[in-house]
């Protein structure tokens, strides 16, 4: 993990990451121009600050700064859930009520924090081996929607996009078969790449995201694109509640890519250093107008099918996004790869990381029956909200930011379970099943 390779390995494994997770920073930038009816120039400030930022994250991440970050090859990106909280602040309350929310939730990260500390230990293999399956899932589920889009949209499950979709994958499984050494461990990017290829030949590419990024050479992030940020605390609430999941997602991701690299951790000291990344690259972002940042899923799932464990390839994944967001030429080179291409190489990854949370659960005793029933109903609960979208759509909003959350759900489920029948439970049953002697009468 600590191993640093020759400079030109380093740079080609962390291009390779980069690749593999660049189309959520554009679609996020994209999606915020589109919704919030942003102008190019904007989104042309936004789409560099949003790289910049996933660099910056990933270099404190990946290298360590003090008490900020663990070390581990982490990526970090925009997106998910707390873009659509953000967009949805932004509507009701004004872009500058919804940078404030973010810059007010990190703070409101660092406050807790201690207090969430505390906690860790009632996170067993269990508890985070449930949540990185719901997690995997959940994944799984973000990159199929890239290759066949949101059910009920125009162009839902297109025949050709499934088939890039499907192309790719096959790519990557191809190469990962025949080759061997350094090539099989860039099988995720040869894949990719073959996979962009192939819509290029088959006249699948669409240039107009890169017409979208403007022609010149230098994109520099804009500080405080929106104006000075103002501060509402009922309309951060929604970000601030969501920022507990993702404590809890945090601690998951930490674990599993410890594991992954192979590296002993302490959870208490480990996993607060990835939230005050976390915490630290969102109070930034929140200044150049950007959702919360969060560590990222994709780049485990890369670590593990390539088997290069080296921090130092994320470090190098990181100064190539920097590099990206203030090179213009390279931004619209990226973001002219279809998504269903990205989507079939997501798939794969995110697959691997279900695959890792399952290895976990066979780690955590589930041949005990109390185990296998904490795990049952907290995969059950956490996956609900995944598996029939909309299914709290009656409840207030404040409350369906968490119910659908099936991470939340999954994990607040697991830990109160495992609490009960683990901790609790036994010294019930204990003192109802011990004599009691004549001193005790």
């Amino acid at each position: 993990m600590d191993e640093a390779r020759p400079l030109g390995r380093i740079l080609l494994f962390g291009i390779q990451h980069v690749l593999v997770m660049a189309a959520t920073p554009i679609s996020a930038i994209f999606l915020m121009s589109a919704t919030l009816g942003l102008d190019s120039g904007l989104t042309v400030d936004l789409l560099s600050a949003a790289f910049v930022l996933s660099g910056v994250g990933s270099l404190v991440q990946s290298l360590g700064i003090w008490k900020f970050g663990p070390r581990l090859p982490f990526v970090m990106l925009p997106g998910g859930a707390p873009l659509i909280l953000f967009l949805a602040i932004a509507e009701q309350h004004g872009l500058r009520t919804a940078t404030g929310a973010v810059i007010l939730t990190a703070v409101f990260t660092f406050v807790v924090l201690p207090l969430f500390s505390r906690l860790l230990a009632y996170f067993p293999a269990l508890v985070i081996g449930t949540m990185i399956v719901i997690v995997g899932v959940n994944l799984v589920k973000v990159g199929a929607v890239l290759v066949t889009g949101q059910p009920g949209s125009q162009g839902f499950a297109d025949p050709g996009n499934l088939g890039l979709g499907l192309a790719t994958i096959g790519f990557t499984v191809a190469f990962y078969l025949f080759f061997t050494g350094v090539l099989r461990q860039l099988a995720v990017m040869l894949g990719l790449l073959a996979g962009a290829l192939l819509a290029a030949a088959t006249g699948a590419i669409d240039g107009a995201g890169a017409d979208a990024t403007g022609g010149g050479l230098v994109n520099l992030p804009q500080l405080m694109p929106f104006g000075s940020p103002q501060f509402n605390l009922v309309a951060a609430l929604p970000l601030m509640l969501y920022t507990l999941a993702s404590m809890a997602e945090a601690t998951g991701q930490t674990v599993i890519n410890a594991e992954a690299v192979g590296k002993r951790i302490d959870t208490r000291t480990d996993v607060p250093k990835t939230v005050r990344g976390d915490a630290l690259t969102s109070l930034f972002g929140g200044f150049f107008g950007l959702p919360l940042m969060v560590t990222s899923g994709e780049n485990i799932g890369i670590v593990r099918v390539t088997g290069v464990r080296s921090r130092f390839v994320t470090a190098a994944a990181g100064a190539v996004l920097i590099a990206i967001g203030v090179l213009a030429p390279v931004t619209r080179a990226i973001s002219v790869i279809p998504t269903p291409v990205v989507g079939g190489t997501a798939m794969v990854v995110f697959g691997v990381i279900t695959v890792l949370g399952i290895q976990m659960l066979g780690r955590s005793d589930l041949d005990k029956h109390t185990s296998t029933f904490v795990c049952a109903v907290a995969l059950s609960l956490g996956l609900l909200p995944i598996l029939v979208p909309g299914v709290y759509g009656g409840f207030p909003p404040n409350v369906r930011i968490l119910l659908e959350s099936g991470v939340a759900v999954g994990t607040f489920t697991a830990v109160v379970l495992n609490i009960l029948f683990h901790h609790v439970r036994p010294g019930v049953v204990a003192r109802l099943t011990t004599p009691r002697t004549e001193s005790d009468r």
